[in-house]
C-alpha cells in the first residue's frame, strides 16, 4: 500500500516536474532575462565593473572592521555582505558541483555554453529581483526587514493569491533543500569513509543528527547569526574549492584548449557525452544547461532575494548590484571551474549519461589527488550543503511569516518555531533516505517557485527601470526624490537615514583633511 502511494506521488511529480522544468518555463526566464536587459539598457554589461566596485571590493577592504549603524531608520539588519553571503551560500551549493557534472553526463558539454547563456541574463533578473526586494520590503516594529518575492508580487502586482502560492511554494521548496542536502552530506562521508553496510547507515544517522544539532544553534539566532555564520564559510569553502579546481586543471593544462573547444562544439551539436548518444537533441542540450543553470544560481526563482532584503543598504540598486555579482561568481566563476575540472581530467568517449553523477564528481578530486582529494571533496560538498540548509532555513521561515501576517505577531512567533523544529527534524531524518523521490519533488517545488516570480517581473520591469534610472541620475548629480521604498513612511526615514549618513561622511573627511593640515 505504502509503495504503491510513492509510486503514485512519483508519477504525479514526474508530470509535473517536466511542465516546470520544461520549455515553457524555460523560455520564460530566458524571455524575462531578455526582456530586463533591454529594459535596462544591459546593466549587467554597462555596470559590471561598478557591480564589483560599489560591492566585493569595499567589502574585502571593510573585512575585520567594526559596523556603525547610524540614522533614524532604527535597522535590526545585517550588512550588505552578511546578507550576499547569506544569499550565496543558499545557491552554491551541490549543484554547482554535482548539478554540472549531471549536465556534462546527460546533456553533454555543449550544456555548459547554455549554463552561460542562462547565467548572462540571469545576471539582471537577480539584480531585478534585489531590487524589487528592497523597493517592497516591510518593517515590523522591532526594525526587522522582511522580503522577497511575495512582497513584491503582493505589494507591487497586487496580486495576493499568487503571492501566497509563492509563499507555500517556497515553504515546501526550503524543507525539501534541508532533506535533499543533508541527504548528500550523509551520503559523501559515509561513501568516503565507511563504504557500504550496516555501518554506512549508522555513520549516515549520526552525521544527521550532527547537522541538526549545529544547523539549530544557527538557525535559532535568526538572521543576523545566519549571515555572521555565512560570511565566514562561503568564502572559505569558495576559495577551497577554486584552488583546488585550478590545481587539477593546470595539471592537464594541455586538455583545455580541447575541453573549451567542445564546450562551443557540442552547444550546437545532437550529441552528448558517451561516444555520442543519439537520444538527446540539440533541444535537449539547451534545456540540459538552461535548467543546470537556473538550479545552480536560482536566477529567477526569487529564493535569494529573501536573504538580500534583510541588508541594512536603503538603496535597492546599491544590493541589486549584489545580485549581478552573485550569479556572475555562481556560474561564470564555480560552474566553469568545476566543467573544466571535469572536461580536462576525464575522456568523454568512455563517459555514458547513465553513470552517477556524484560519484563522478568524487573522482574529479580522488582521480587528481587521490585520498587527499576525497578527504577535500568530503570537507567542500558538506559545507555546500550545511550553508544551503541554513539558508533555505532563513528563506522557509520569512515565507511562513508572510502566509501568516494576519494573525497575531504572538500566534506568528509560535507558528515559525514550530517550522523550525520541523525543520531541524528533517534535517536529522533525511540523513538515511535512500529514495531519490524528495529530490525530484523539491526540484520540482523550487521551478514552481519561479513560476510567479517570473510574471511580476515581466509586470514590473518598467518598475525596474524606472528605479534604476533614478539611482544612477542621483548618482550624476541630479536632483531627484529618492526612490528607496513603495512607501512613503520607510522612503521618507530611509532618506533622512542616507542624508544623516553623507553628512556623518562629509564632517569624517573634513576631520581626516584637519588632522593632515601641516
Amino acid at each position: 500500500m505504502w509503495e504503491q502511494i510513492l509510486s503514485g506521488i512519483e508519477n504525479i511529480n514526474n508530470v509535473l516536474n517536466d511542465i516546470v522544468w520544461g520549455w515553457p518555463v524555460i523560455i520564460l526566464i530566458l524571455g524575462t532575462g531578455i526582456l530586463l536587459t533591454i529594459r535596462t539598457k544591459f546593466l549587467q554589461v554597462r555596470k559590471f565593473g561598478e557591480s564589483l566596485n560599489t560591492t566585493i571590493v569595499p567589502a574585502v577592504k571593510s573585512l575585520g572592521k567594526k559596523k556603525t549603524r547610524s540614522g533614524k531608520a532604527k535597522l535590526n539588519a545585517v550588512s550588505q555582505f552578511e546578507a550576499f553571503s547569506t544569499a550565496i551560500s543558499g545557491t552554491v551549493g551541490t549543484g554547482n558541483i554535482i548539478g554540472v557534472v549531471s549536465a556534462i553526463l546527460t546533456g553533454g558539454p555543449g550544456a555548459v555554453f547554455w549554463m552561460w547563456i542562462s547565467a548572462f541574463f540571469g545576471m539582471v533578473t537577480n539584480y531585478s529581483e534585489n531590487v524589487l526586494g528592497l523597493y517592497f520590503r516591510k518593517k515590523d516594529k522591532h526594525g526587522n526587514l522582511s522580503g522577497g518575492s511575495f512582497y513584491y508580487i503582493a505589494y507591487g502586482l497586487k496580486w495576493k493569491w499568487l503571492a501566497y502560492c509563492a509563499a507555500i511554494f517556497c515553504v515546501f521548496a526550503a524543507i525539501g533543500m534541508s532533506g535533499v542536502q543533508t541527504n548528500k552530506i550523509s551520503g559523501t562521508i559515509s561513501e568516503a569513509f565507511s563504504g557500504a553496510g550496516p555501518d554506512a547507515e549508522i555513520v549516515k544517522l549520526s552525521v544527521g543528527i550532527i547537522v541538526a544539532i549545529v544547523a539549530a544553534v544557527i538557525i535559532i539566532g535568526g538572521i543576523q547569526r545566519i549571515g555572521r555564520v555565512t560570511s565566514m564559510l562561503v568564502p572559505f569553502m569558495s576559495l577551497l574549492f577554486i584552488i583546488m579546481a585550478l590545481i587539477a586543471i593546470c595539471m592537464h593544462i594541455g586538455n583545455i584548449p580541447k575541453a573549451f573547444g567542445l564546450i562551443f562544439e557540442k552547444a550546437f551539436n545532437f550529441q552528448a557525452a558517451g561516444g555520442g548518444i543519439l537520444g538527446y537533441s540539440f533541444a535537449q542540450v539547451i534545456k540540459k544547461g538552461m535548467a543546470r543553470g537556473v538550479f545552480s544560481n536560482e536566477a529567477g526563482l526569487g529564493s535569494s532575494v529573501i536573504a538580500h532584503s534583510a541588508s541594512e543598504t536603503k538603496e535597492p540598486v546599491k544590493q541589486g548590484l549584489w545580485g549581478i555579482f552573485q550569479v556572475f561568481f555562481d556560474t561564470f566563476i564555480i560552474c566553469t571551474l568545476t566543467s573544466l575540472t571535469f572536461l580536462t581530467t576525464f575522456d568523454l568517449d568512455k563517459l555514458s549519461s547513465d553513470m552517477n553523477d556524484s560519484a563522478m564528481s568524487m573522482a574529479m578530486f580522488s582521480n587528481n589527488f587521490g585520498n587527499f582529494g576525497v578527504i577535500v571533496f568530503s570537507i567542500i560538498l558538506p559545507l555546500f550543503a550545511f550553508t544551503t540548509i541554513i539558508a533555505w532555513s532563513y528563506y522557509g521561515e520569512k515565507a511562513v511569516e508572510f502566509c501568516f501576517g494576519g494573525i497575531s505577531e504572538k500566534k506568528r512567533n509560535i507558528i515559525v518555531k514550530a517550522f523550525k523544529v520541523i525543520y531541524i527534524l528533517l534535517i536529522a531524518v533525511s540523513a538515511t533516505i535512500h529514495s531519490d523521490l524528495i529530490w525530484a519533488i523539491d526540484d520540482t517545488f523550487n521551478g514552481l517557485m519561479a513560476v510567479p516570480n517570473l510574471i511580476c517581473l515581466v509586470a514590473l520591469s518598467g518598475l525596474v527601470a524606472k528605479i534604476t534610472k533614478n539611482y544612477f541620475d542621483r548618482r550624476k548629480g541630479k536632483q531627484l526624490e529618492p526612490m528607496l521604498s513603495a512607501y512613503p513612511d520607510m522612503n521618507r526615514e530611509f532618506k533622512e537615514d542616507l542624508e544623516a549618513e553623507a553628512q556623518e561622511g562629509d564632517a569624517d573627511d573634513s576631520g581626516r583633511n584637519t588632522e593632515n593640515t601641516p
